[in-house]
């Protein structure tokens, strides 16, 4: 059966994409945004959390299953390396906040 997991991907893509966007507002506002690797990597992230969602969504949308399949798998893998991303996003915050 096809899309197991497109419903998962597109629902938890797009709220963590939500993240990102709080993040670079975040900042943005605070005039950190230039000499921060922060904003670089939100930034990347974010881009890899929109095409997951463009293709967990096609994914759930298209009739063939072979099609449904492939962007699937790749929706799971730019998920996967966003997931890391917003890991090393994480990461960067916390030594920022501890300097």
């Amino acid at each position: 059966m096809a899309n197991k997991t497109s419903q998962h991907i597109l629902n938890t893509s797009a709220t963590l994409l939500g993240f990102c966007l709080f993040v670079i507002t975040s900042l943005h506002s605070n005039n950190y945004s230039s000499t921060s690797l922060i904003d670089d990597f939100t930034s990347v992230v974010s881009l890899f959390l929109i095409f997951s969602c463009l293709l967990s969504f096609y994914a759930i949308q298209t009739r063939d299953e072979v099609r449904s399949l492939k962007m699937e798998k790749v929706a799971e893998y730019l998920f996967g390396f966003a997931l890391l991303g917003i890991l090393t996003i994480i990461i960067l915050l916390f030594f920022d906040i501890i300097n």
